[in-house]
């Protein structure tokens, strides 16, 4: 009977030290987690320039954090650049705050550091009860750049005469590497592209003064370097002036009752607008988001040179509209519209074979709206030629073409009148003369002869 009772006790007590000590050292295995805090630095780059704001995001699922302390340390000298410590829930719950995040400024020359090389370093805990209380401890190291001066710009090219609408070539050399660098033209900026020299320092851009800029606008060289620090540098260059002609187009009803049904989807869906209404949605809105298409596919140029020489023009071709032309359109002798010509029409037999007029890469071939089948080729640095109203695409994006490949033959696809090729040249997003590209003297004297006099000393790539 007594060892009934004393058995009945150790049992109890067993009962009781498993009651009590499994969840025990469960919470108490739970506050010695060893999970470490974890760390987002989102630094844009590495070089720190006069003033750099960046994003540090921290987080701790178990125990929550403890201290967040960042700091810039350069030849012994050590600068804190944040600190903070944040609440504890109490001793037996851990901390109050999860995940945060901080947005640091970094002033070195407020902070005394001169340019060089330094080290960014960043310390948070938790509130586990690891190393003897102190918590598990996230350490990291980034290596950084001081650079608070600006790049140096040296313009290698010389006289640079442009005609309104029409291109032009800059080449410039920078001290330091940039992240940025081109040419402004009035509202319009041109990057610059490296690698065609051996000096990766040197940029060739390719720039273009809009139909409608004047003879007044501004061009500079402008940089950025990786610690964002920024520089500009004037160049010497001759703007002329240039009147384009007014064009009057007369649109019939025949032309509209032929047309308007191929836009049913892209035009006006109501039904009781008239026909004039409908192609004015057409030669504005689907016009204007048409360019902004064109303006996309041309907004990462290849960094390579594809072209050569003068640029092809559709052979035994006339020409029936020019570029810039200023259209004024009327129906029934009421002007309803005004638009501008962004390239020339060229009129041959029906469905000629259309050439590439240089050698590049097909970056769309597609139907485009107003402008019918469309194929638009990336020919390097910027350049681009674009055939527009072909009744037939033979080409793929991603293709490479060879001067006078086919590419497709001409036709009447969206707002042609009759069988012709829109052909179109760009720099980047504008729209430009390609009258100049199909003049091999223009081409010599305003490209060729800048590289090859800057090429003196510079191997070729």
């Amino acid at each position: 009977m007594r060892t009934d009772k004393k058995h009945s006790k150790i049992w109890l007590i067993a009962i009781l030290c498993l009651m009590i000590g499994v969840p025990g050292g469960w919470f108490l295995w739970g506050r010695l987690e060893k999970e470490k805090p974890a760390i987002n630095l989102n630094l844009h780059s590495s070089h720190l320039g006069r003033s750099q704001e960046f994003t540090l995001a921290v987080s701790d699922a178990k125990s929550g954090l403890r201290r967040l302390w960042v700091g810039l340390l350069k030849n012994g000298q050590e600068a804190v650049l944040y600190d903070e410590k944040f609440p504890s829930a109490g001793f037996f719950k851990g901390g109050t705050v999860h995940e945060t995040s901080a947005k640091i400024q970094i002033e070195p020359a407020v902070l005394g550091f001169a340019d060089g090389e330094a080290i960014l370093r960043t310390v948070v805990s938790d509130y586990s009860w690891r190393d003897w209380w102190k918590g598990n401890t996230t350490y990291t190291e980034k290596k950084v750049v001081i650079d608070t001066r600006p790049p140096e710009i040296e313009v290698l090219s010389r006289a640079h005469n442009i005609n309104r609408g029409g291109a032009g070539l800059v080449i410039f050399r920078t001290s330091e590497t940039c992240s940025q660098g081109g040419v402004q033209v009035g509202d319009s900026f041109y990057p610059g592209h490296t690698g065609f020299f051996n000096d990766p320092n040197v940029y060739l851009a390719f720039i273009a003064l809009g139909y409608q800029q004047g003879t007044d606008t501004a061009i500079v060289v402008k940089v950025a370097d990786l610690a964002g620090n920024d520089a500009k540098s004037g160049l010497n260059y001759h703007l002329r002036r240039k009147v384009f002609r007014q064009d009057r187009l007369n649109i019939t009803d025949g032309f509209l009752k032929q047309k308007i049904p191929n836009f049913s989807l892209q035009a006006s869906q109501d039904t009781n607008a008239s026909l004039v209404d409908k192609f004015l949605k057409i030669n504005r809105d689907l016009r204007e988001a048409n360019y902004q298409k064109i303006a996309e596919a041309c907004r990462n140029a290849d960094s390579k040179m594809h072209w050569q020489g003068k640029f092809l023009r559709l052979p035994k071709s006339a020409t029936r509209a020019k570029f810039a032309d200023h259209r004024v359109y009327f129906y029934k002798g009421k002007e309803i519209d005004r638009q501008v010509h962004m390239g020339i029409d060229l009129a041959s037999v029906a469905r000629s074979t259309v050439p590439a007029a240089n050698a590049g890469i097909v970056i769309l071939a597609e139907d485009l709206g107003i402008y019918g089948k469309t194929v638009i080729v990336d020919h390097g640095f910027g350049l681009f030629s674009m055939y527009a109203h072909l009744s037939l695409i033979g080409v793929k994006v991603g293709e490479q073409l060879s001067k006078g490949d086919i590419l497709g033959r001409t036709g009447v696809t969206g707002l042609a009148g009759g069988d012709h090729l829109h052909f179109s040249m760009l720099v980047h997003d504008t729209f430009i003369n390609p009258v100049e590209w199909w003049d091999a003297k223009w081409i010599q004297h305003n490209v060729v002869s800048k590289i090859e006099r800057v090429g003196t000393g510079m191997k070729r790539e």
